[in-house]
């Protein structure tokens, strides 16, 4: 859900969707969220204790930053838009940050009964298919309300990063 809530932020601060763009950002969110948890499957238990100790804080900051950019761009008169890119710094970025906790989510791969390649490629084709319609859907809202809507699209990245900096830490559990 958080890459789909991303992808639908993509969607809202760009102007000109086409089915390629949708179709990136499915590539980069599926591909992340499949690969992080196969990584946490085969090394849980080496970096186990690094990754639950620093995971929240990642996300939470690389949202938060990625998120603040994108309040200043709809506060600002200027239509230069960095987070409209679809480059590969932005996207890997985005992509990280939404999946690393997929990488801790790994380890109950392990139980017994579960078919880890089954299980990534379900994990990828759902989430390239819920973010390339969130990148749509972001994209028929905010072509009405591009900076309302670029505003509201930074702070639910912000929230979302906060979200998953309050769960790790147990203030909330939802």
């Amino acid at each position: 859900m958080d890459a789909f809530a991303v992808s639908v932020c993509k969607g809202l601060s760009t102007k000109n969707i086409k089915l390629k763009h949708m179709a990136l950002c499915g590539a980069w969110f599926g591909s992340f969220q499949a690969i992080m948890p196969l990584i946490g499957y085969f090394l849980f238990v080496a970096v186990k204790s690094y990754i639950e100790n620093i995971d929240h804080f990642i996300a939470f900051i690389l949202l938060a930053f990625l998120g603040g950019r994108m309040i200043k761009e709809a506060l600002s008169d200027e239509e230069n838009c960095a987070n409209c890119s679809f480059s590969f710094k932005i996207m890997f970025t985005m992509a990280l940050a939404t999946s690393i906790d997929a990488l801790a989510a790994g380890i109950t791969l392990v139980l017994p009964g579960v078919n880890i390649w089954l299980a990534v490629i379900f994990i990828g084709l759902i989430t390239f298919i819920l973010s390339a319609i969130g990148v749509k859907i972001g994209n028929i809202f905010g072509a009405k309300y591009k900076s309302k809507a670029e505003l509201a699209g930074g702070i639910i990245l912000i929230l979302i990063g906060a979200k998953i900096l309050l769960q790790h830490l147990g203030v909330i559990d939802f």
